[in-house]
């Protein structure tokens, strides 16, 4: 298959269309953001990508913190919303009757209606040209106690997330597969006995397979189909 050459681009897909809750000053705000992942494992740490225009770019640089909240189907319309009017305008908590909640760790509010919500410190703040990049670290992880059962384990691909991918919004579909599935050593079954018994060939000592290739004359093979006939005959009638 050929592939089209395009210039250089952002066409990096799917990425999570994250709502960003930070607060300074009595002001608080959620903005919209593609540009976000995990940048390291321990200690963890992630980022944002933030225009220097926009309204909650002071709010995270003077503040030091922000939320990441990864918004599921239902509220993808003021993800949408968010990510297009600015908080100078208006109260994008209120307009999108969206519900603040107490962080743990910080003192900017979390989406109530977010299943995952994670609080973040700012560490670095890094120029790249259209966007400054809030490097962080991860201090707390707050999950929707709806998708976690008895044994505590957390049930994602039921908070029904959604990406973003070349300027649309998608629902994650159906799970395909699992981290290292690829070289997971198969479970052993029981071994299935062949359901036609071995059959002793009346010029030879040596047991075979009726379904193996045999080198019989006519006359060998007729008897021996014969017998494969009776057997099966036999053992349908012990079953009546």
């Amino acid at each position: 298959m050929a592939k089209t050459a395009w210039k250089a681009g952002t066409l990096l897909a799917p990425v999570p269309p994250a709502l960003i809750s930070c607060a300074h000053g009595g002001k608080d705000n959620l903005i919209t953001i593609a540009w976000t992942g995990i940048i390291n494992s321990d200690p963890a740490k992630t980022y944002i990508s933030v225009r220097k225009q926009r309204y909650s770019y002071d709010l995270i640089k003077k503040s030091g913190e922000f939320v990441i909240n990864l918004p599921s189907q239902h509220i993808i319309r003021s993800v949408d919303f968010c990510g297009v009017k600015s908080g100078r305008e208006v109260d994008k908590f209120s307009a999108c009757k969206l519900t603040r909640e107490k962080a743990s760790q910080l003192d900017c509010p979390m989406v109530a209606e977010s299943p995952v919500s994670i609080e973040c410190k700012v560490t670095d703040i890094v120029e790249l040209g259209t966007h400054d990049m809030f490097i962080a670290d991860i201090v707390a992880v707050n999950i929707d106690e709806r998708y976690i059962d008895e044994k505590g384990k957390f049930h994602i691909e039921k908070c029904a997330l959604a990406a973003y991918a070349h300027g649309q919004y998608f629902a994650l579909g159906k799970k395909i597969g699992s981290f290292g599935f690829a070289v997971k050593k198969k479970k052993k079954g029981k071994k299935i006995q062949n359901p036609i018994p071995y059959i002793t060939c009346r010029n030879s000592k040596k047991k075979i397979c009726p379904s193996q290739h045999l080198n019989y004359n006519k006359f060998e093979k007729e008897v021996l189909y014969m017998q494969i006939f009776l057997v099966f005959l036999l053992k349908v009638l012990h079953f009546l």
